[in-house]
C-alpha cells in the first residue's frame, strides 16, 4: 500500500531551524538524504523530493475554458509542505515506522497519508 510522508514548514519548525547550528543544519539535510538512501535500500521509496518556496509557486485555474495562472500565494503562508516522500509499505505502521526517522519528526509533526488506490475506478 502506498503513502505519503508529508514534511511541513511552519512556524514552530522554523522557530526550532533558527535555534540550530550550521552543523545541526547540515547534519538535518544529511539525515534526510539517509533515509532517503535506507528507503531505497529496503525497496520501499518510490520518489521523494524537497519543494521550492511557495513564492515561486504557480497557481493554475480554469474559468470558461480558459487556464489563468498567478505567481504563489496572495496572502503569507504560515505553513507549507516543504517535501514528501512516497513509499509502498505493507501497511500504517510500518510507514508510520519510516516516518518517525525523519529529521523533522525530533522537532514538529510529520504526516503520514494513504494514498487512494483509483486502479480499480472505471473511467
Amino acid at each position: 500500500m502506498k503513502y505519503v510522508i508529508l514534511i511541513q514548514s511552519n512556524p514552530q519548525s522554523l522557530a526550532v531551524w533558527e535555534t540550530l547550528t550550521d552543523e545541526q543544519r547540515t547534519d538535518f539535510g544529511l539525515g534526510h538524504l539517509r533515509l532517503t538512501e535506507q528507503m531505497r535500500d529496503a525497496g520501499v521509496l518510490v520518489v521523494s523530493e524537497g519543494l521550492g518556496d511557495p513564492a515561486l509557486a504557480t497557481q493554475v485555474s480554469v474559468r470558461d475554458g480558459k487556464t489563468i495562472t498567478c505567481d504563489g500565494p496572495y496572502a503569507e503562508v504560515k505553513e507549507h509542505l516543504a517535501g514528501f516522500y512516497l513509499i509502498d509499505v505493507a501497511d500504517l505502521d510500518e510507514a508510520v515506522a519510516w516516518a518517525a526517522k525523519a529529521p523533522d519528526a525530533a522537532y514538529t509533526r510529520v504526516e503520514v497519508r494513504p494514498v487512494l488506490d483509483m486502479s480499480t475506478w472505471e473511467i
